[in-house]
C-alpha cells in the first residue's frame, strides 16, 4: 500500500465509542460525519438507539466492540467504569489504542495507561474542552498526553472532534489540564449560582440577572489582561504587582461578600473560601501585593 492509500485507510478508519451519554453520542455523530464507520457499546443498550438510527453499528458486549475497531474511544463517568467495562474484554485489547477521555484524576489516568500496557494496548488520555453540542465544531479544542507517535498515527480519525493538542508524553498530563479547565468553570457557574441567589434576595428573577451576570463574565478575561502583555510571566518570577489593585482592597471586597451574604441568609461556603485567600495573604503581609498573591496560600494550604 502507498502512502496516499495508507493516508486514506486512515481517513476512513473505524473508530469504537464505548459510552453514549451527550459526549459519547456528540462524537459517535461527529465521527459518522466525518466518514468513520462506528461501533458503539453502551451499559443502557437503548441510549445507542439514535447514533445506530445514524450509522453506527451497535456491539452486543464490550469485547465485540473492542474487536470492531483498532481505535477505541472511552467516554465514561470515571477511569473505574473502564475497568468495570473492558475487563472481561482485556483479551482483546492487545495491538488496539485505547483514548480514554472520561475525568478522573491524574494519577489514576497514569495508572490507566500502566493498565492498558499490561494488555498490550497503547493509551491516550485526553480532556475534551467544550460541551457535547460544540463538539466538532471550530470552537472544540481536545487536549492529549501519552505517546505522540500513537496520537499521529490516529491523528486523522481524532481530529473531527476539536483541534488537537499534545501535551507531552505523561498520560496524566491531559487529565491534570482538564481539571484545571474545569476548576475554573465549576467555581464560575458556583459565583454564578451564588449571585443570581443574592439579586434574588431582592426579588430579581433569574431570567433577569443571568445576562447581566454573564455579560460581566465575558469581560473578566479582558480585564484581567489588562497592563500585562503576557499574562502570568509576572507570577513565573514570583512579582506580584499592586499597581492595579492590591491584596488589601480584593480582601476588603471578599469581607463585604461574606457580610452581605450572611445578612441574606445564603450559603457562605464559596465566599468564605475566597476570602480565606485574601485573609492569609494579608496575615503573611503582602497587603500592598496584587491579587496573585493568594496563590501562596492554594500552594500551601494550611
Amino acid at each position: 500500500m502507498n502512502e496516499r492509500q495508507n493516508h486514506t485507510t486512515r481517513q476512513n478508519s473505524a473508530v469504537t465509542m464505548i459510552g453514549l451519554g451527550p459526549m459519547g453520542q456528540a462524537m459517535t455523530r461527529t465521527l459518522l460525519a466525518a466518514g468513520h464507520p462506528v461501533t458503539v457499546w453502551n451499559r443502557t443498550a437503548g441510549r445507542a438507539d439514535g447514533v445506530v438510527a445514524d450509522g453506527a453499528a451497535l456491539a452486543a458486549t464490550p469485547g465485540e466492540a473492542v474487536e470492531a475497531s483498532d481505535l477505541v474511544l472511552l467516554s465514561l463517568t470515571d477511569y473505574r467504569a473502564m475497568y468495570d467495562v473492558l475487563g472481561g474484554a482485556t483479551a482483546s485489547l492487545a495491538g488496539r489504542t485505547l483514548v480514554n477521555l472520561s475525568s478522573d484524576t491524574p494519577d489514576r489516568t497514569r495508572e490507566a495507561a500502566a493498565w492498558a500496557a499490561d494488555h498490550g494496548a497503547a493509551f491516550l488520555s485526553g480532556g475534551v474542552m467544550v460541551p457535547s453540542p460544540m463538539v466538532g465544531t471550530e470552537a472544540a479544542r481536545v487536549y492529549y498526553s501519552g505517546r505522540g507517535e500513537v496520537l499521529e498515527h490516529h491523528l486523522a480519525a481524532l481530529r473531527p472532534l476539536g483541534t488537537p493538542e499534545h501535551l507531552g508524553e505523561d498520560p496524566g498530563l491531559a487529565q491534570l489540564m482538564y481539571q484545571a479547565q474545569l476548576a475554573v468553570f465549576l467555581t464560575t457557574l458556583s459565583g454564578l449560582m451564588h449571585a443570581t441567589a443574592m439579586l434574588g434576595t431582592a426579588g430579581t428573577r433569574a431570567g433577569e440577572a443571568l445576562p447581566v451576570l454573564l455579560s460581566f463574565t465575558d469581560t473578566i478575561g479582558g480585564m484581567l489582561r489588562a497592563g500585562e502583555d503576557s499574562p502570568g510571566t509576572a507570577l513565573d518570577a514570583g512579582e506580584h504587582p499592586g499597581d492595579l489593585s492590591t491584596v488589601t482592597m480584593m480582601g476588603a471586597t471578599a469581607d463585604h461578600i461574606v457580610e452581605t451574604s450572611t445578612s441574606l441568609g445564603l450559603d457562605l461556603a464559596l465566599p468564605l473560601a475566597v476570602r480565606s485567600h485574601y485573609g492569609r495573604a494579608l496575615e503573611n503581609g503582602h497587603g500592598g501585593d496584587g491579587w496573585t498573591r493568594v496563590i501562596d496560600s492554594i500552594r500551601t494550604p494550611r
